[in-house]
This record gives C-alpha cells, structure tokens and sequence, in this order.
C-alpha cells in the first residue's frame, strides 16, 4: 500500500487546550481509493480530515500527498479539495458559472473553462442543469453540483466531510451509490468522513476507525465488520453481541445466530438454550431479544420470509435454543476498561 500511496500519514498528533483530538495518527490512503474514515463525534475523524486539507496546523507528525510534504502548506498550495456538509455554493451565480469558479481564479481559458464544467456535470448526473441557480435545485443535485465543482479541478484527492448529512434518508443512500459510481468513473481518490455505519459499509474500499483520537482498525467493510478487533468496534459498526466463555471474550453478529425449535442440534455448533423476552417487528426483519438460561441476553435478527408482525409478535415468552458456528464468532482482543 505504501508505494502506491496517494496519501502517507505519520505520527499525526493535534491537541486543542488540554483535550487530545489527534493522538499519533499513522495512515496510507491508496491511489485510486474510496477511503472512509468512520467515528462518532469527537473521535479524530473530522480533525484528520481538516488537516489534510490545510485548515488546521498538525503538533507533530507529518502529511504526505502524492510522495510530497505538505504539513505546513496552506490549502491552495495542496493538490486536494474538500466536499462540505452545506454544499457552500454562490447562490447568485449559476449552476455551470459555480462549476466553473475555481478554473476562472486559476485563469484557464473561458474555452477550456466551459468544456471542463459541461463534462464535469454530465459527470454528476446534471447535464442541462448548467443554467440553473442553486435555489431551483433539490438537496441532492445542489449536493452533485458541488462535487462537480471540486472535480473539475482535477484534483489528486477529494475530502468529503459528511456531505450527505443534510439529505433525508432516502436521498442519502441514492447518493451513497452514485458518490461510490462517479468515484470510479473519475478515478480520483476520495477520503470520506462519517459517523455513518451503513455509508461506510455501503461505498469504501477501506474503512479507519476512529476512537478517542486513534485508528483502532483499518480495513475492507467486510473484515472491519466480520472481524472486529475490540469492543468498540463490534459495538459501533453495527450490533454485536459479547459472549464471555472459557475465560475469553468473543462477539457473534446477531444475523448470525439462528433459533431452533425442533429436536437435534446442528453438528459443530456452539448451542444456547433460552426464552425470547422481546420482540421488535421491523417490516423485512425482526430482532429477537434472547435471555440465556445461563444468564445474559442475546439479540438475534432473523429475516421475515412468510412470517408477518403477527406471526413473529407471538413468539414473546417462547423457549428456544440459540445456535452458531463457531468461525462467526470473533475474538475480542483488545479488552476496554468498564466492560462486563
């Protein structure tokens, strides 16, 4: 990953006052990468970003783009542009003459200027939108025209700071999967902040977790969620549940889990006798609140294939054993002061 390296963080520390925002931050973001950084609020996430992009001065540690050291450059001296949360568009100006601002500032020429804004809107979606003011626009194409903005300076990486938080839910996830589209048609390497499970999961190549200032994982959607290397991390991206036996703590997934009622119990499997306590119908699945004879709960999700609210409703107060393949369990290696 290093060679390739589009982005190259080393030792990436900022503090404000006494309060640790960044706490040694190490981090490769590859050429070509769709790369989130994913965190609650206060986690470091958003402080990486910021500094990436120049608006914040790291204490210590170095930033890399492209091979160069841009640590201590201002903004316009850095091959990047950032994506915001409010979009920040002129509303005076029209849909291609906001496209077009940054190539006027840079003196390209008007020709030039006008093909690199008309293709950068095909791009997003908004050919025949150019004429337009931001204000006769919805959510999500003020949202694209922004994005049109920042690729048609050809940057070498794109920082999107939350910027589908203002969409409703819907929108969001539409967006979700023309950003990961028009991502690979553009070939740029975007790093994207987000506190959002799911748009994490949904678009990246990579995830890092942030938490109280640090990485604690990096990886694909599907290891960083498989594989959860702590507790926070099991409990932050998606549910998990946490199984304390032999001496070692594991979690399982609760779609992982399924509930028997018959005679037999599945060969190799890891078996938990119990009575559902709850039950929440939510349309294409339900969650199964599970207390083991053993002591603790359990949460499982099962899909409703025929079963309807009624159906799945009644099982309240039913006995059941609870079964899993022990290679869908994860060990929690990294053990946090607290938990029980």
């Amino acid at each position: 990953m290093s060679d390739d390296a589009d982005i190259r963080i080393r030792g990436l520390r900022k503090t404000y006052g006494d309060v640790v925002a960044v706490d040694d931050v190490d981090l490769d973001v590859g050429r070509g990468e769709f790369f989130t950084m994913l965190g609650p609020s206060g986690s470091g996430k958003t402080t990486t970003l910021r500094m990436i992009a120049g608006f914040e001065t790291p204490d210590a540690g170095t930033i890399e783009l492209g091979g160069s050291d841009v640590s201590r450059l201002p903004p316009y001296d850095r091959p990047v542009n950032t994506v915001f949360q409010d979009y920040a568009l002129f509303p005076h100006m029209t849909v291609r003459q906001n496209v077009e601002y940054g190539l006027l500032v840079k003196k390209v020429p008007k020709a030039e200027r006008r093909t690199r804004a008309a293709d950068a809107l095909e791009m997003t979606r908004l050919g025949g939108y150019g004429e337009r003011k931001p204000s006769q626009l919805s959510g999500g194409q003020r949202q694209r025209v922004a994005l049109a903005r920042a690729i048609v300076n050809r940057p070498q990486v794109l920082l999107l700071d939350e910027p589908l938080g203002a969409l409703d839910l819907k929108l969001r996830q539409e967006m979700q999967i023309e950003l990961k589209s028009i991502q690979q048609e553009v070939g740029i390497t975007f790093v994207y902040v987000t506190h959002d499970q799911e748009e994490a999961l949904t678009m990246s190549d990579r995830i890092a977790v942030f938490n109280n200032g640090r990485i604690e994982q990096v990886g694909p959607p599907a290891e960083v969620y498989e594989h959860p290397q702590s507790e926070f991390i099991a409990g932050f991206v998606g549910v998990s549940n946490v199984i304390e036996r032999d001496g070692r703590r594991y979690t399982v997934r609760p779609e992982k889990i399924s509930m028997l009622d018959g005679e037999g119990d599945p060969v190799g499997a890891h078996v938990e006798p119990g009575v559902i306590r709850d039950v929440q119908y939510v349309g294409p699945v339900t969650r199964y609140h599970v207390a083991l004879d053993r002591g603790g709960e359990l949460q499982v999700l099962a899909q409703n294939l025929e079963e309807g609210s009624s159906d799945v409703l009644e099982a309240k107060g039913r006995r059941v054993r609870l079964a899993w393949r022990p290679a869908q369990e994860s060990v929690i290696d990294t053990m946090e002061e607290g938990t029980t």
